[in-house]
Protein backbone atom coordinates (compact mmCIF):
# COMPACT_ATOMS: atom_id res chain seq x y z
CA UNK A 1 0.00 0.00 0.00
CA UNK A 2 3.04 2.25 -0.22
CA UNK A 3 2.37 5.30 -2.14
CA UNK A 4 -1.65 5.05 -2.39
CA UNK A 5 -2.36 6.89 0.60
CA UNK A 6 -0.41 8.72 3.63
CA UNK A 7 1.32 6.74 6.03
CA UNK A 8 1.90 6.66 9.40
CA UNK A 9 4.39 5.45 12.21
CA UNK A 10 2.22 1.80 12.72
CA UNK A 11 2.19 1.28 8.77
CA UNK A 12 5.82 1.37 8.39
CA UNK A 13 6.22 -0.70 11.90
CA UNK A 14 3.99 -3.00 10.07
CA UNK A 15 5.91 -3.57 6.94
CA UNK A 16 9.51 -3.59 9.03
CA UNK A 17 7.72 -6.30 10.95
CA UNK A 18 6.41 -8.44 7.69
CA UNK A 19 9.40 -7.77 5.69
CA UNK A 20 12.27 -7.59 7.58
CA UNK A 21 13.65 -10.26 6.61
CA UNK A 22 14.29 -8.67 2.62
CA UNK A 23 15.66 -5.52 4.25
CA UNK A 24 18.09 -7.73 6.47
CA UNK A 25 19.48 -9.95 3.84
CA UNK A 26 21.09 -7.35 2.02
CA UNK A 27 22.72 -5.52 4.91
CA UNK A 28 24.34 -8.69 6.25
CA UNK A 29 25.68 -10.09 2.54
CA UNK A 30 26.88 -6.48 0.90
CA UNK A 31 29.28 -6.08 4.13
CA UNK A 32 31.19 -9.28 3.92
CA UNK A 33 31.14 -9.02 -0.29
CA UNK A 34 32.81 -5.56 0.66
CA UNK A 35 35.41 -6.78 3.23
CA UNK A 36 36.25 -9.57 1.21
CA UNK A 37 36.82 -7.14 -1.82
CA UNK A 38 39.32 -5.88 -0.19
CA UNK A 39 41.34 -8.80 -0.13
CA UNK A 40 41.05 -8.96 -4.31
CA UNK A 41 42.56 -5.20 -4.30
CA UNK A 42 46.19 -4.27 -4.16
CA UNK A 43 47.13 -2.30 -1.22
CA UNK A 44 48.75 0.95 -1.86
CA UNK A 45 51.39 2.59 0.78
CA UNK A 46 51.18 6.12 0.79
CA UNK A 47 54.47 7.67 2.32
CA UNK A 48 54.67 11.56 3.07
CA UNK A 49 57.37 14.40 3.88
CA UNK A 50 57.08 18.18 4.89
CA UNK A 51 59.00 20.62 3.00
CA UNK A 52 59.36 24.30 4.76
CA UNK A 53 60.11 27.45 3.09
CA UNK A 54 62.86 29.05 5.03
CA UNK A 55 63.53 32.98 4.22
CA UNK A 56 65.96 35.13 2.90
CA UNK A 57 68.56 35.16 6.08
CA UNK A 58 69.80 38.26 5.21
CA UNK A 59 67.07 41.23 5.53
CA UNK A 60 65.43 42.03 2.69
CA UNK A 61 66.15 45.90 3.50
CA UNK A 62 70.31 45.06 3.10
CA UNK A 63 70.25 42.74 0.06
CA UNK A 64 66.87 42.77 -2.09
CA UNK A 65 66.20 39.17 -3.48
CA UNK A 66 66.78 38.81 -7.14
CA UNK A 67 63.67 36.07 -7.73
CA UNK A 68 60.50 38.07 -6.73
CA UNK A 69 58.12 35.61 -8.32
CA UNK A 70 55.01 34.41 -6.14
CA UNK A 71 56.21 30.66 -4.19
CA UNK A 72 52.72 29.40 -5.85
CA UNK A 73 53.79 29.90 -9.11
CA UNK A 74 57.48 28.93 -8.83
CA UNK A 75 56.26 25.73 -7.14
CA UNK A 76 53.67 25.30 -9.85
CA UNK A 77 56.62 25.86 -12.34
CA UNK A 78 59.41 23.57 -10.64
CA UNK A 79 56.20 20.73 -9.92
CA UNK A 80 55.72 20.74 -14.09
CA UNK A 81 59.46 19.89 -14.32
CA UNK A 82 59.86 17.39 -11.77
CA UNK A 83 56.80 15.62 -13.77
CA UNK A 84 58.58 15.48 -16.80
CA UNK A 85 59.84 12.59 -18.11
CA UNK A 86 63.30 13.53 -18.42
CA UNK A 87 63.40 13.35 -14.34
CA UNK A 88 60.60 10.39 -13.92
CA UNK A 89 62.15 7.62 -16.25
CA UNK A 90 65.39 7.62 -14.55
CA UNK A 91 63.28 6.97 -10.88
CA UNK A 92 61.44 4.91 -12.50
CA UNK A 93 63.52 2.27 -14.11
CA UNK A 94 66.06 2.44 -10.79
CA UNK A 95 62.69 1.21 -8.94
CA UNK A 96 61.66 -0.58 -10.97
CA UNK A 97 58.21 1.01 -10.60
CA UNK A 98 54.76 -1.05 -12.00
CA UNK A 99 56.51 -3.75 -13.61
CA UNK A 100 54.53 -6.19 -12.87
CA UNK A 101 51.97 -4.94 -15.45
CA UNK A 102 52.07 -4.85 -19.24
CA UNK A 103 52.65 -1.55 -19.45
CA UNK A 104 54.72 1.32 -21.64
CA UNK A 105 56.76 3.28 -20.36
CA UNK A 106 54.26 6.21 -21.09
CA UNK A 107 51.77 4.36 -19.08
CA UNK A 108 54.05 4.05 -16.12
CA UNK A 109 55.07 7.51 -16.15
CA UNK A 110 50.97 9.23 -16.23
CA UNK A 111 50.75 6.49 -13.51
CA UNK A 112 53.67 7.46 -11.54
CA UNK A 113 52.55 11.06 -12.38
CA UNK A 114 49.13 10.02 -10.57
CA UNK A 115 51.21 8.95 -7.47
CA UNK A 116 52.93 11.82 -6.45
CA UNK A 117 51.06 14.37 -4.52
CA UNK A 118 51.98 18.20 -4.13
CA UNK A 119 49.73 19.50 -1.65
CA UNK A 120 50.80 23.07 -0.33
CA UNK A 121 50.39 24.27 3.08
CA UNK A 122 48.15 27.79 3.64
CA UNK A 123 49.33 29.44 6.41
CA UNK A 124 47.31 31.88 8.22
CA UNK A 125 49.49 33.76 9.77
CA UNK A 126 50.43 36.82 6.75
CA UNK A 127 53.67 35.79 5.36
CA UNK A 128 55.54 37.58 2.40
CA UNK A 129 54.60 34.31 -0.30
CA UNK A 130 52.00 33.09 1.39
CA UNK A 131 53.29 29.06 1.88
CA UNK A 132 55.04 28.48 4.67
CA UNK A 133 55.76 24.74 2.81
CA UNK A 134 54.44 22.43 1.31
CA UNK A 135 53.37 18.41 1.37
CA UNK A 136 54.88 15.92 -0.97
CA UNK A 137 53.53 11.87 -0.93
CA UNK A 138 54.13 9.34 -3.09
CA UNK A 139 51.71 6.26 -3.33
CA UNK A 140 53.23 3.02 -4.57
CA UNK A 141 52.51 -1.16 -3.31
CA UNK A 142 55.30 -1.65 -1.11
CA UNK A 143 55.96 0.65 1.73
CA UNK A 144 59.56 0.57 1.36
CA UNK A 145 59.47 1.57 -2.47
CA UNK A 146 57.14 4.69 -1.16
CA UNK A 147 59.48 6.00 1.14
CA UNK A 148 62.39 6.27 -1.04
CA UNK A 149 60.83 7.26 -4.03
CA UNK A 150 59.05 10.11 -1.89
CA UNK A 151 62.65 10.85 -0.93
CA UNK A 152 63.99 11.14 -4.50
CA UNK A 153 60.82 13.60 -5.49
CA UNK A 154 61.98 15.72 -2.65
CA UNK A 155 65.52 15.82 -2.76
CA UNK A 156 64.40 16.64 -6.57
CA UNK A 157 62.41 19.76 -5.52
CA UNK A 158 65.43 21.31 -3.35
CA UNK A 159 67.87 20.87 -5.66
CA UNK A 160 65.76 22.47 -8.19
CA UNK A 161 64.66 25.18 -5.89
CA UNK A 162 68.54 25.86 -5.11
CA UNK A 163 69.50 25.14 -9.16
CA UNK A 164 66.65 27.64 -10.41
CA UNK A 165 67.50 31.13 -7.95
CA UNK A 166 71.01 30.13 -8.89
CA UNK A 167 70.59 30.31 -12.53
CA UNK A 168 68.28 33.28 -11.99
CA UNK A 169 70.35 34.91 -10.06
CA UNK A 170 73.60 34.42 -12.46
CA UNK A 171 71.05 35.17 -15.78
CA UNK A 172 70.26 38.42 -13.65
CA UNK A 173 73.82 39.59 -13.55
CA UNK A 174 74.46 38.45 -16.73
CA UNK A 175 71.92 40.76 -18.11
CA UNK A 176 72.23 43.79 -15.99
CA UNK A 177 76.42 43.35 -16.65
CA UNK A 178 75.54 43.86 -20.29
CA UNK A 179 72.90 46.50 -19.83
CA UNK A 180 75.22 48.60 -17.63
CA UNK A 181 78.57 47.92 -20.45
CA UNK A 182 75.98 49.33 -23.16
CA UNK A 183 74.71 52.63 -21.05
CA UNK A 184 78.53 53.36 -20.23
CA UNK A 185 79.21 53.22 -23.59
CA UNK A 186 76.59 55.58 -24.19
CA UNK A 187 77.29 57.44 -21.34
CA UNK A 188 81.38 57.99 -23.23
CA UNK A 189 79.82 59.23 -25.93
CA UNK A 190 77.74 61.60 -24.31
CA UNK A 191 80.59 62.90 -21.95
CA UNK A 192 83.06 63.34 -25.24
CA UNK A 193 79.98 65.32 -26.87
CA UNK A 194 79.36 67.49 -24.08
CA UNK A 195 83.17 68.24 -23.25
CA UNK A 196 83.89 68.98 -27.33
CA UNK A 197 80.75 71.08 -26.80
CA UNK A 198 82.12 72.63 -23.61
CA UNK A 199 85.61 73.18 -25.43
CA UNK A 200 84.23 74.62 -28.41
CA UNK A 201 81.84 77.15 -26.80
CA UNK A 202 83.60 77.94 -23.84
CA UNK A 203 82.66 81.02 -22.39
CA UNK A 204 79.32 81.34 -24.17
CA UNK A 205 77.82 78.44 -21.92
CA UNK A 206 75.31 78.92 -19.75
CA UNK A 207 75.98 80.82 -16.21
CA UNK A 208 79.32 82.64 -17.55
CA UNK A 209 76.85 85.75 -18.27
CA UNK A 210 77.91 87.17 -15.38
CA UNK A 211 81.70 86.98 -15.53
CA UNK A 212 81.50 87.96 -19.46
CA UNK A 213 79.26 90.94 -17.87
CA UNK A 214 81.99 91.85 -15.35
CA UNK A 215 84.93 91.63 -18.19
CA UNK A 216 82.99 93.86 -20.29
CA UNK A 217 82.87 96.86 -17.16
CA UNK A 218 86.38 95.90 -16.18
CA UNK A 219 87.70 95.74 -20.01
CA UNK A 220 85.48 99.22 -21.14
CA UNK A 221 87.44 100.64 -17.60
CA UNK A 222 90.82 99.70 -19.05
CA UNK A 223 89.67 100.79 -22.67
CA UNK A 224 88.92 104.32 -21.31
CA UNK A 225 92.27 104.63 -19.11
CA UNK A 226 94.20 103.75 -22.07
CA UNK A 227 92.31 106.19 -24.37
CA UNK A 228 93.16 108.45 -21.78
CA UNK A 229 97.35 107.99 -21.27
CA UNK A 230 97.01 107.46 -24.87
CA UNK A 231 95.68 111.29 -25.32
CA UNK A 232 98.27 112.45 -22.81
CA UNK A 233 101.53 110.91 -24.59
CA UNK A 234 100.23 112.01 -27.70
CA UNK A 235 99.75 115.66 -26.23
CA UNK A 236 103.50 115.51 -24.57
CA UNK A 237 104.86 114.75 -27.67
CA UNK A 238 103.29 117.60 -29.06
CA UNK A 239 104.80 119.69 -26.45
CA UNK A 240 108.15 118.16 -27.00
CA UNK A 241 108.44 118.39 -30.65
CA UNK A 242 107.40 121.98 -30.76
CA UNK A 243 110.00 122.61 -28.22
CA UNK A 244 112.39 120.90 -30.43
CA UNK A 245 111.46 122.76 -33.05
CA UNK A 246 112.05 126.35 -31.46
CA UNK A 247 115.42 124.87 -30.03
CA UNK A 248 116.49 124.29 -33.94
CA UNK A 249 115.08 127.44 -35.20
CA UNK A 250 117.25 129.40 -32.17
CA UNK A 251 120.20 126.95 -33.02
CA UNK A 252 120.05 128.09 -36.95
CA UNK A 253 119.81 131.68 -36.45
CA UNK A 254 122.14 131.59 -33.61
CA UNK A 255 124.69 130.59 -35.88
CA UNK A 256 123.69 132.47 -38.97
CA UNK A 257 124.39 135.74 -36.78
CA UNK A 258 127.33 134.24 -35.11
CA UNK A 259 125.46 134.44 -31.78
CA UNK A 260 125.31 132.19 -28.54
CA UNK A 261 122.25 130.20 -28.31
CA UNK A 262 119.68 131.17 -25.54
CA UNK A 263 120.62 128.20 -23.65
CA UNK A 264 119.69 129.38 -20.36
CA UNK A 265 115.86 129.44 -21.54
CA UNK A 266 116.56 126.22 -22.89
CA UNK A 267 117.99 124.87 -19.51
CA UNK A 268 115.00 126.48 -18.01
CA UNK A 269 112.05 124.95 -20.13
CA UNK A 270 113.83 121.46 -19.82
CA UNK A 271 113.92 121.90 -16.19
CA UNK A 272 110.61 122.78 -16.10
CA UNK A 273 109.21 119.93 -18.11
CA UNK A 274 110.95 116.98 -16.21
CA UNK A 275 109.36 118.52 -13.33
CA UNK A 276 105.77 118.67 -14.70
CA UNK A 277 105.96 114.68 -16.22
CA UNK A 278 107.28 114.30 -12.30
CA UNK A 279 104.69 115.74 -10.60
CA UNK A 280 101.88 114.14 -13.41
CA UNK A 281 102.91 110.77 -12.22
CA UNK A 282 102.09 111.44 -8.72
CA UNK A 283 99.27 113.75 -8.25
CA UNK A 284 96.14 115.26 -9.90
CA UNK A 285 95.79 117.70 -12.87
CA UNK A 286 94.67 120.31 -10.31
CA UNK A 287 97.22 119.62 -7.96
CA UNK A 288 98.77 123.29 -6.85
CA UNK A 289 102.20 122.33 -7.94
CA UNK A 290 101.25 121.15 -11.23
CA UNK A 291 99.23 123.88 -11.85
CA UNK A 292 102.07 126.28 -11.39
CA UNK A 293 105.00 124.55 -13.43
CA UNK A 294 102.32 124.32 -15.88
CA UNK A 295 101.93 128.63 -15.98
CA UNK A 296 105.38 128.82 -15.90
CA UNK A 297 105.82 126.18 -18.99
CA UNK A 298 103.78 128.46 -20.07
CA UNK A 299 105.11 131.96 -19.70
CA UNK A 300 108.44 130.77 -20.64
CA UNK A 301 107.64 129.30 -24.16
CA UNK A 302 105.59 132.38 -24.69
CA UNK A 303 108.51 134.51 -24.16
CA UNK A 304 110.77 132.04 -26.21
CA UNK A 305 108.07 132.54 -28.70
CA UNK A 306 108.31 136.63 -28.82
CA UNK A 307 112.17 135.69 -30.28
CA UNK A 308 112.70 136.04 -33.90
CA UNK A 309 111.70 133.29 -36.24
CA UNK A 310 114.15 131.14 -37.25
CA UNK A 311 115.05 131.86 -41.05
CA UNK A 312 115.71 127.80 -42.31
CA UNK A 313 114.65 124.21 -40.45
CA UNK A 314 114.82 121.82 -42.96
CA UNK A 315 115.67 119.14 -40.87
CA UNK A 316 113.41 116.79 -38.84
CA UNK A 317 113.39 116.57 -35.76
CA UNK A 318 114.67 113.46 -35.25
CA UNK A 319 117.89 113.46 -37.82
CA UNK A 320 120.71 114.42 -35.38
CA UNK A 321 123.19 116.78 -36.66
CA UNK A 322 126.89 117.53 -35.33
CA UNK A 323 126.08 120.97 -34.38
CA UNK A 324 122.55 120.10 -31.79
CA UNK A 325 123.37 120.57 -28.28
CA UNK A 326 122.74 118.34 -25.55
CA UNK A 327 119.19 119.86 -24.70
CA UNK A 328 118.35 119.80 -28.74
CA UNK A 329 119.51 115.84 -28.05
CA UNK A 330 117.28 115.24 -25.01
CA UNK A 331 114.61 116.02 -26.42
CA UNK A 332 114.49 114.17 -29.32
CA UNK A 333 115.64 110.86 -26.96
CA UNK A 334 112.74 111.75 -25.07
CA UNK A 335 110.60 112.23 -28.35
CA UNK A 336 111.46 108.75 -29.64
CA UNK A 337 111.11 107.24 -25.80
CA UNK A 338 107.52 108.59 -26.16
CA UNK A 339 106.63 107.40 -29.74
CA UNK A 340 107.60 103.98 -28.30
CA UNK A 341 105.42 104.52 -25.37
CA UNK A 342 102.93 105.58 -27.52
CA UNK A 343 102.86 102.39 -30.04
CA UNK A 344 102.82 100.06 -27.19
CA UNK A 345 99.65 101.94 -25.60
CA UNK A 346 98.38 101.69 -29.14
CA UNK A 347 98.67 98.23 -29.07
CA UNK A 348 97.23 97.47 -25.55
CA UNK A 349 94.58 99.81 -26.63
CA UNK A 350 93.87 97.11 -29.83
CA UNK A 351 94.04 94.28 -27.39
CA UNK A 352 91.67 95.35 -25.00
CA UNK A 353 89.41 96.66 -27.81
CA UNK A 354 89.80 92.86 -29.27
CA UNK A 355 88.57 91.31 -26.19
CA UNK A 356 86.02 93.54 -25.37
CA UNK A 357 84.61 92.37 -28.98
CA UNK A 358 85.04 88.57 -28.06
CA UNK A 359 82.85 89.27 -24.61
CA UNK A 360 80.19 91.14 -26.95
CA UNK A 361 79.95 88.56 -28.86
CA UNK A 362 79.79 85.36 -26.16
CA UNK A 363 76.80 87.89 -24.27
CA UNK A 364 75.36 88.11 -28.02
CA UNK A 365 75.46 84.31 -28.74
CA UNK A 366 74.51 82.92 -25.25
CA UNK A 367 70.90 82.51 -25.73
CA UNK A 368 71.08 80.42 -29.09
CA UNK A 369 73.95 78.51 -27.01
CA UNK A 370 71.83 78.00 -23.86
CA UNK A 371 69.17 75.95 -26.00
CA UNK A 372 71.65 73.54 -26.89
CA UNK A 373 73.58 73.00 -24.19
CA UNK A 374 70.51 72.37 -22.81
CA UNK A 375 69.58 69.45 -24.46
CA UNK A 376 73.15 68.03 -24.58
CA UNK A 377 73.12 68.21 -20.70
CA UNK A 378 69.39 66.72 -20.51
CA UNK A 379 70.92 63.81 -22.59
CA UNK A 380 74.06 63.63 -20.39
CA UNK A 381 72.02 63.54 -17.52
CA UNK A 382 69.62 61.11 -18.49
CA UNK A 383 72.58 58.71 -19.63
CA UNK A 384 74.27 58.94 -15.98
CA UNK A 385 70.75 58.30 -14.37
CA UNK A 386 70.30 55.93 -16.24
CA UNK A 387 74.28 54.32 -15.45
CA UNK A 388 74.02 54.58 -11.73
CA UNK A 389 70.82 52.80 -11.46
CA UNK A 390 72.05 50.00 -13.68
CA UNK A 391 75.41 50.17 -11.46
CA UNK A 392 73.19 50.27 -8.08
CA UNK A 393 71.06 47.06 -9.66
CA UNK A 394 74.19 45.51 -10.43
CA UNK A 395 75.52 45.44 -7.03
CA UNK A 396 72.78 44.50 -5.47
CA UNK A 397 72.30 41.60 -8.00
CA UNK A 398 76.23 40.42 -7.52
CA UNK A 399 75.31 40.52 -3.73
CA UNK A 400 71.96 38.27 -4.33
CA UNK A 401 73.99 35.92 -6.50
CA UNK A 402 76.57 35.40 -3.75
CA UNK A 403 73.89 35.06 -1.46
CA UNK A 404 72.00 32.25 -3.38
CA UNK A 405 75.94 30.90 -3.28
CA UNK A 406 76.35 30.44 0.06
CA UNK A 407 72.80 29.35 0.19
CA UNK A 408 71.51 32.46 2.53
CA UNK A 409 68.50 33.21 0.46
CA UNK A 410 65.28 31.50 0.19
CA UNK A 411 65.73 27.57 0.39
CA UNK A 412 63.62 24.66 1.09
CA UNK A 413 64.47 22.65 4.52
CA UNK A 414 63.03 18.91 4.30
CA UNK A 415 60.88 19.45 8.15
CA UNK A 416 60.30 15.31 8.25
CA UNK A 417 62.09 12.95 6.54
CA UNK A 418 59.69 10.78 4.56
CA UNK A 419 58.18 8.14 6.59
CA UNK A 420 57.83 4.23 6.30
CA UNK A 421 53.88 3.86 6.12
CA UNK A 422 52.75 1.02 8.84
CA UNK A 423 49.44 0.36 7.05
CA UNK A 424 48.18 0.42 3.41
CA UNK A 425 46.08 3.43 2.51
CA UNK A 426 43.66 1.81 0.30
CA UNK A 427 41.67 -0.29 0.78
CA UNK A 428 40.69 0.90 3.99
CA UNK A 429 38.45 -2.28 5.05
CA UNK A 430 36.56 0.09 7.52
CA UNK A 431 35.37 2.00 4.69
CA UNK A 432 34.65 -1.35 2.07
CA UNK A 433 32.44 -2.64 5.18
CA UNK A 434 30.80 0.92 5.63
CA UNK A 435 29.62 1.12 1.93
CA UNK A 436 28.92 -2.45 1.76
CA UNK A 437 26.62 -1.75 4.84
CA UNK A 438 25.21 1.24 3.60
CA UNK A 439 24.79 -0.60 -0.06
CA UNK A 440 23.04 -3.28 0.79
CA UNK A 441 20.75 -0.93 3.53
CA UNK A 442 19.59 0.79 0.31
CA UNK A 443 18.90 -1.91 -2.39
CA UNK A 444 16.75 -3.52 0.80
CA UNK A 445 14.20 -0.50 1.63
CA UNK A 446 14.14 -0.17 -2.22
CA UNK A 447 13.06 -4.08 -2.86
CA UNK A 448 10.77 -3.58 0.42
CA UNK A 449 9.18 -0.16 -1.21
CA UNK A 450 8.58 -1.33 -4.46
CA UNK A 451 7.28 -4.31 -2.93
CA UNK A 452 4.96 -2.59 -1.08
CA UNK A 453 3.90 -0.33 -3.71
CA UNK A 454 3.02 -3.23 -6.11
CA UNK A 455 0.97 -4.76 -3.27
CA UNK A 456 -3.33 -3.25 -3.36
CA UNK A 457 -4.35 -5.79 -1.07
CA UNK A 458 -6.59 -4.41 2.01
CA UNK A 459 -5.67 -4.54 5.63
CA UNK A 460 -7.23 -2.07 7.63
CA UNK A 461 -9.86 0.38 7.70
CA UNK A 462 -8.12 3.48 6.41
CA UNK A 463 -7.23 1.23 3.48
CA UNK A 464 -11.09 0.83 2.97
CA UNK A 465 -11.45 4.29 3.52
CA UNK A 466 -9.16 5.27 1.16
CA UNK A 467 -10.02 3.18 -1.95
CA UNK A 468 -13.98 3.65 -1.78
CA UNK A 469 -14.45 6.50 0.75
CA UNK A 470 -16.89 4.37 2.38
CA UNK A 471 -17.44 3.86 6.31
CA UNK A 472 -16.73 0.26 7.80
CA UNK A 473 -19.88 -1.46 9.70
CA UNK A 474 -17.99 -4.51 11.26
CA UNK A 475 -14.67 -6.58 11.38
CA UNK A 476 -14.88 -9.96 10.64
CA UNK A 477 -11.89 -12.04 11.68
CA UNK A 478 -9.92 -14.05 8.98
CA UNK A 479 -10.61 -18.00 8.12
CA UNK A 480 -7.34 -19.48 8.33
CA UNK A 481 -8.64 -22.42 6.59
CA UNK A 482 -10.16 -20.34 3.98
CA UNK A 483 -7.47 -20.00 1.16
CA UNK A 484 -6.14 -16.01 1.03
CA UNK A 485 -6.95 -15.71 -2.74
CA UNK A 486 -10.12 -17.11 -2.38
CA UNK A 487 -11.61 -15.72 0.64
CA UNK A 488 -10.02 -12.25 -1.22
CA UNK A 489 -12.08 -12.93 -4.45
CA UNK A 490 -15.46 -13.55 -2.36
CA UNK A 491 -14.70 -10.43 -0.64
CA UNK A 492 -14.22 -8.32 -4.09
CA UNK A 493 -17.85 -9.70 -5.05
CA UNK A 494 -19.38 -8.99 -2.00
CA UNK A 495 -18.14 -5.31 -1.88
CA UNK A 496 -19.14 -5.30 -5.79
CA UNK A 497 -22.41 -6.50 -5.12
CA UNK A 498 -23.39 -4.12 -1.86
CA UNK A 499 -22.26 -1.16 -3.73
CA UNK A 500 -24.49 -1.85 -6.55
CA UNK A 501 -27.24 -2.26 -4.43
CA UNK A 502 -27.27 0.90 -2.96
CA UNK A 503 -23.99 1.98 -1.30
CA UNK A 504 -24.60 -0.35 1.58
CA UNK A 505 -21.63 0.42 3.93
CA UNK A 506 -18.71 -2.94 3.82
CA UNK A 507 -18.46 -5.60 6.44
CA UNK A 508 -14.20 -5.60 6.79
CA UNK A 509 -12.84 -9.21 7.41
CA UNK A 510 -9.67 -8.59 9.43
CA UNK A 511 -6.60 -10.67 9.09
Amino acid sequence: MLGHRTMTVQDYAAILKKRWWILAIPVIIFPILGYGITFLIQPQYISQTLVLVEQQKVPDSYVKPVVTEDLTGRLASMKEQILSRSRLQPIIERFNLFANTKMTMDDRIDLTRQSIGINPIESTIARTNGLPGFFISFKAGDARTAQLVCGEITSLFVSENLNDRAASAAGTTDFLKAQLADAKTKLDEQDAKLEKFQQTYMGKLPGAEASNMNMMTSLNTQLDAATQALARMQQDRSYAESILTLQQSQTARTAEHGGAAPGAQEAELQQLLNQEADLSSRYTDDYPDVVTVRRKIKELRQQMAQAPPPVVATSPVTTVKPTDSVGILQLRAQIRAMDEGIAQKKKEQAQIQSQLRMYQERVASSPAIEDEYKSITRDNQTAQAFYDDLLSKMNQSNMATDLEKRQQGEQFRVMDEPNLPEEPATPKRPVFVGGGFALGLALGLLIVGLLEYLDTALRSERDIWAFTKLPTLGVIAYNHEMEPAQARRRWFKRRSAATAAGNEPLIHVGS
